[in-house]
């Protein structure tokens, strides 16, 4: 699963050569064990489960597949109706301990890539943890719960209330079936569940920075407890199996930031060799030795900005081909099929001509964006959204979001911050004071935590303090949207007075030398599996049909002199949803050559 590299008689796993399984790929270790696959599982209705002992015993109504939703078929369960609580356990056998790694004087992680929405956890029937957010991992240190003998029990309880519009929520249906661009909910386990064995100080989080045109890589190491006595740091970065710099050094707390010289890039003629892009996603090896602990990470070498109305990768302008991608899959829901199926969907993605894919109202998978990085996808991180506005919907929007930007931060592939889109849970942002302050703050506080990324304030219009003038328009006629779209003074009329969707495109912030994009257009259904309710922004009655008028807006929205990039609306059919470029099950609506030809704008005729 992870191939070893031998380096001085120490042994650590290549992150860049993981098969795309490991649950964190920015952080792995050779010792775990996947406790995904088949557990116990009920719904509560009536909330009767804690006073039932059931953190005790655990739950025997039935069986599910862990982390498929209990909402999809897949789980094996597949009951879509509106349930506020439900029961996990299942066992977890000498073996397990044995396969994480696990030894006297050690600590026992177990780890949860996503629970929906708020869970508590028990181990052999005592509280281990809780945990509040549905798309964000948390770990748990369960070695001092840990009973005598062989098995031991663990019990999660989850808490999903369909009705709670300030979850956020994102595409999930706060009605009984989907509509529209509304899907069926994903409650409970979603994301893998995993344990690890550790020592007792062992690294929590490991963060990079990299600046090219300094010659530097900076790691940025958080440790489970501040050491007794300082303890040895040794960092060595390799590309290629090309060792490229190293630092080693002492650290006496629980976080640290440490710079790795590169002097490679210091050679202006050949420092782009060693340089992160979509056509060259060349990933840099890290091996991080933290006294007793051994950790395997993997960055990626770029710089992206905007100026001049351009967006920039590594300095040079770059042209964004990109498409909206709601990470669903018609029998697992938000969660996907596999690990293969991640790398799937990026390696699809470019087959079909994009640079770039906008994940829309979703937080995806860690191994989805392992698959960026390692195949070179531009990747726009966007947030789930609350359907209301009031204090918990800010102060559970806030923390989810800062704690997948710290999540996600390393990873190459993100080019783009994207906090809200179409003034979901700020619907009157244009008007209330209150929400522009919101959708501002969740500028600055991206910026403060990563401040070398573009951040898209309120994605579609209505944007404040935006890096980027992003628009959403569903016109589909190709003369309109040419017309719209021709040069920067066509575009500023819009910016001066009312967007196409009928609102104001920038509330505040200078956006004079701001890149303008089509970040969401088209959304032409092609309903070729005859879905119920199908519904799309417009719609082709055949084929050629399809191609025509998709064709129309592509050459329309490549003759603009003044766009720096698109996304396209939409990848996929979604349940009644059938705007997608290819059908649910992933198999394009036209040849694949032509939709790549429209996308990169090589030909207009089929």
């Amino acid at each position: 699963m992870l191939d070893a590299m031998i380096d001085d008689d120490r042994t650590a796993a290549r992150a860049s050569a993981q098969d795309g399984t490991y649950p964190r790929p920015q952080l792995i270790r050779d010792a775990w064990a996947d406790l995904c696959g088949t557990w116990s599982f009920a719904h509560d209705d009536d909330d009767r489960g804690t006073a039932a002992g059931w953190p005790v015993t655990g739950v025997t109504d039935r069986e599910i597949t862990v982390p498929f939703p209990p909402e999809s078929a897949a789980s094996g369960v597949g009951d879509t109706a509106p349930h506020r609580v439900s029961w996990y356990s299942r066992t977890i056998d000498r073996a397990a301990l044995q396969q994480a790694g696990h030894a006297e004087g050690r600590r026992m992680l177990l780890h949860f890539g996503a629970v929906d929405y708020r869970c508590r956890v028990w181990l052999d029937g005592q509280q281990v943890g809780a945990h509040e957010g549905g798309h964000t991992p948390f770990s748990l240190d369960v070695t001092d719960a840990l009973a005598d003998g062989d098995d031991h029990l663990v019990v999660v309880r989850v808490e999903d209330d369909p009705h709670d519009i300030a979850q956020p929520r994102g595409k999930q249906d706060w009605r009984e079936h989907p509509h529209v661009i509304w899907y069926h909910r994903t409650s409970g386990i979603w994301q893998p569940v995993w344990l690890e064995s550790v020592p007792a100080v062992h690294v929590t989080a490991l963060r990079w920075t990299t600046d090219p045109r300094g010659g530097t890589a900076t790691a940025h190491l958080e440790l489970s407890a501040v050491p007794a006595a300082p303890i040895d740091v040794d960092i060595r970065l390799s590309f290629d199996g090309r060792a490229l710099g190293s630092v080693r050094t002492t650290v006496t707390d629980d976080e640290s930031t440490l710079v790795v010289p590169l002097p490679e890039l210091l050679n202006g003629q050949a420092y782009e060799e060693l340089l992160w892009s979509p056509e060259h996603p060349r990933l840099v090896d890290a091996e991080v030795v933290v006294g007793d602990d051994r950790v395997g990470s993997y960055l990626g070498i770029r710089t992206a900005h905007v100026a001049r109305g351009r967006f920039f990768l590594n300095d040079r302008p770059y042209y964004v081909r990109s498409v909206l991608n709601q990470g669903y899959w018609p029998d697992s829901h938000l969660a996907a099929p596999s690990a293969q199926a991640l790398t799937d969907e990026v390696a699809l993605i470019k087959d079909l001509g994009f640079n770039a894919t906008r994940v829309h109202q979703k937080f995806e998978d860690p191994r989805f964006l392992f698959a960026a990085d390692k195949l070179g996808l531009l990747v726009w991180g966007e947030a789930p959204a609350t359907f209301t506005f009031s204090p918990a919907a800010i102060e559970r929007t806030t923390r989810e979001w800062l704690e997948v930007v710290r999540r996600d931060v390393s990873h190459p592939s993100i080019v783009t911050w994207v906090p809200l889109n179409e003034s979901w849970g700020v619907q009157h942002v244009a008007s209330d004071p209150r929400m522009q302050h919101f959708a501002r703050s969740l500028v600055s506080l991206t910026k403060a935590l990563d401040p070398t990324r573009p951040v898209v304030s309120n994605d579609g219009w209505e944007q404040v303090d935006t890096d980027i003038v992003a628009i959403h328009d569903y016109e589909w006629r190709p003369a309109v949207v040419r017309e719209r779209y021709r040069t920067r003074a066509d575009v500023q009329r819009m910016i001066d007075g009312v967007g196409p969707a009928g609102r104001l495109l920038v509330l505040s912030g200078d956006v004079t030398d701001a890149p303008v994009m089509l970040t969401e257009f088209g959304g032409i259904s092609f309903d070729v599996d005859a879905a119920e309710d199908a519904w799309g922004y417009s719609a082709a009655t055949s084929a050629d049909d399809f191609d025509e008028r998709l064709g129309g807006l592509m050459a329309a929205v490549h003759d603009s002199e003044t766009l720096a990039g698109f996304c396209y609306t939409q990848l996929t059919d979604t349940l009644q949803e059938t705007n997608g470029l290819v059908r649910a099950d992933r198999t394009p609506k036209l040849p694949l050559e032509r939709i790549r030809a429209m996308m990169t704008g090589t030909t207009a005729t089929p």
